[in-house]
């Protein structure tokens, strides 16, 4: 049975937890992430050969940066709506921000860490509100960034 590449661990990893960090700071608890994606526009290059056959080749073209979800229980804090509102008020060099995405076993130990750049908050959303219900209020955060690089 194939063990993976010598001395690589190859267990999966889990979603068991997982934490944000912001310039070095670890920021507020989330419950959820989605959107860690690595994707290259694919373009599609049609040429003839000499006997006069389509060929078609595929080429790489511009990488996509990703855009970073996050959900977690709304607060009162005003950290996330203010980094917000920065990039709304056209104030660009202080809402770009440059942060991580760090995943860790069971043990609280590190087993992958994925850095983006120049992140700005394009989006927050507040889950519905019922009057008399008594569930947790929810937030929804998007990040936009430039780049993503898995380190670990």
């Amino acid at each position: 049975m194939p063990l993976g590449l010598p001395s690589l661990p190859n267990d999966a990893l889990a979603s068991y937890h997982f934490s944000v960090e912001i310039d070095h700071t670890e920021i507020a608890q989330f419950s959820e992430l989605s959107g860690i994606t690595s994707e290259i526009d694919v373009i599609d290059l049609k040429e003839n050969t000499p006997l006069g056959k389509s060929v078609i080749k595929k080429l790489p073209g511009a990488r996509k940066p990703p855009t970073i979800t996050l959900k977690r229980a709304k607060n009162a804090s005003m950290d996330l709506w203010n980094w917000h509102y920065a990039m709304h008020q056209g104030n660009v060099a202080e809402a770009r921000r440059n942060g991580s995405v760090v995943l860790y076993d069971y043990t609280l130990g590190e087993v992958a860490r994925y850095n983006f750049f120049n992140g700005w908050v394009s989006k927050i959303t507040m889950g519905s509100a019922k009057a008399g219900a008594n569930e947790v209020l929810t937030e929804e955060v998007s990040i936009v960034c430039e780049e993503l690089i898995r380190v670990k």
